[in-house]
């Protein structure tokens, strides 16, 4: 029974050392991981943006000028429409 006993002890011993050396690794590559490729999502999101943003100016620039159809006293009359 003493033999069962120092068996368990020394698996819970080892679950108290693996498991935080595990997270701390764990954390530690995924820290790692995140600062290697955040630089390239970076890039890739300002170039998305960046082209959106020419998508949304091309409208405004070719569009032609409004014309105000609202009456004096900013109401739409039927006959300018």
């Amino acid at each position: 029974m003493i033999s069962s006993l120092a068996g368990s002890s020394a698996f819970a011993a080892l679950i108290w050392w693996v498991v935080p050396i595990g997270g701390l690794l764990g954390g530690l590559g995924y820290v790692v991981w995140v600062s290697k490729f955040k630089s390239k999502f970076e890039t890739e999101t300002s170039r998305s943006v960046g082209q959106f943003q020419r998508f949304q100016d091309s409208f405004r620039q070719d569009a032609p000028p409004q014309e105000n159809l609202s009456s004096e006293d900013g109401a739409a009359s039927p006959e300018k429409l």
